[in-house]
């Protein structure tokens, strides 16, 4: 065993749901990622769509237990002293496969080893195990304080979205795609008089294109009198899929720098990306046509390395008023296409 430290954190993470193209639905799942001598764990392993078992939206009795396993006050949930450190986000079957360690102590130290892709009840280490990743031995004063830190609030409420427009039919599609993956939405065209613990639980603002300038102010009053910090989006068009990604982006409370997808720029008949590390991106273009007629396009799903990344589009999806949706595992971002 290596005497060397590597240093512990947790961060705010999001595994990105939405509406995809095809029509499916893909949850949204909040969580508290691991971060590794400065950089999340969840970024070290191959391109996984994964989250910790530190989600938002489990109990906080389970949230508790799991908090206090990872601290080794309980027994193992696996055999051979093996902890789920990533698993699926859509459910909890350790069929669908997760990430595992073992996590021991040394001394005052906690040590994570063994990493590995697992499915059963027993790993095989020589086929499915991450060779590169590990063993991490943190210093337990740290690794201790970062995890106590997650029971005052243990689990906690997740965000909600308050949407207001003038297309009652659009808006109350985009609540019932955003329920559907998992996010709280309310429709509203007045937000005065609303007592400040109602507002605290919104997360994001959203404003119709109809909705006048004079009315999105006194929305920001109320929530400014209320001492209420919210993200505000401008809806881009009556898009659902479109207007779900723009949520997703603004309820992002990750930081940017621990981010796999930090830029997209939409001009010229191609898209910019930028990523931090290896990982699937998908691109997605919506157009509306003179008839206000929505049309989709996708337009790249590759692995991109990290760096930045120009990539062409096909010259029917950028006619007249379009848009692009970029999508990691972990982020979304969308932009308008420049002309």
């Amino acid at each position: 065993m290596s005497a060397e430290y590597a240093t512990f954190g947790l961060a705010p993470a999001m595994r990105a749901g939405g509406v995809l193209a095809n029509g499916d639905y893909q949850a949204h799942r909040d969580f508290v990622d691991f971060i590794v001598d400065g950089r999340p764990l969840l970024h070290q392993l191959s391109d996984l769509d994964a989250v910790s078992p530190l989600a938002s939206d489990i109990p906080p009795a389970i949230f508790t237990a799991q908090v206090r396993g990872l601290l080794l006050e309980t027994e193992p949930p696996l055999a051979g002293g093996r902890y789920v450190i990533y698993g699926c986000p859509e459910c909890e079957d350790l069929g669908c496969g997760a990430v595992t360690a073992v996590i021991d102590r040394h001394g005052d130290d906690f040590v994570w080893r063994d990493f590995a892709w697992q499915t059963d009840e027993h790993p095989d280490l020589a086929r499915n195990g991450y060779h590169g990743i590990g063993p991490f031995r943190f210093r337990g004063d740290a690794y201790r304080a970062a995890l106590g830190s997650l029971l005052a609030g243990a689990g906690g409420e997740r965000s909600r979205v308050l949407l207001i427009g003038a297309r009652a039919a659009v808006l109350a599609k985009l609540a019932a795609a955003l329920r559907i993956i998992g996010i709280g939405a309310d429709i509203t065209r007045d937000a005065t008089d609303v007592p400040p613990d109602e507002l605290r639980v919104y997360g994001a603002v959203a404003f119709g294109r109809a909705v006048t300038e004079e009315e999105r102010a006194a929305v920001r009053r109320s929530f400014d009198d209320a001492g209420v910090d919210v993200a505000y989006v401008e809806g881009l068009a009556p898009i659902v899929p479109l207007l779900v990604a723009q949520m997703e982006h603004a309820l992002d409370r990750s930081p940017r720098e621990q981010r796999r997808l930090t830029r997209l720029v939409a001009a010229g008949g191609e898209a910019g990306v930028e990523v931090t590390s290896p990982c699937r991106v998908r691109l997605t273009a919506y157009r509306l046509d003179r008839l206000a007629r929505t049309h989709v396009y996708e337009v790249f799903d590759g692995i991109l390395e990290a760096g930045h990344h120009r990539l062409p589009l096909d010259a029917k999806a950028t006619r007249g008023e379009s848009f692009i949706v970029a999508r990691t595992s972990g982020s979304v971002l969308v932009e308008a296409m420049a002309r």
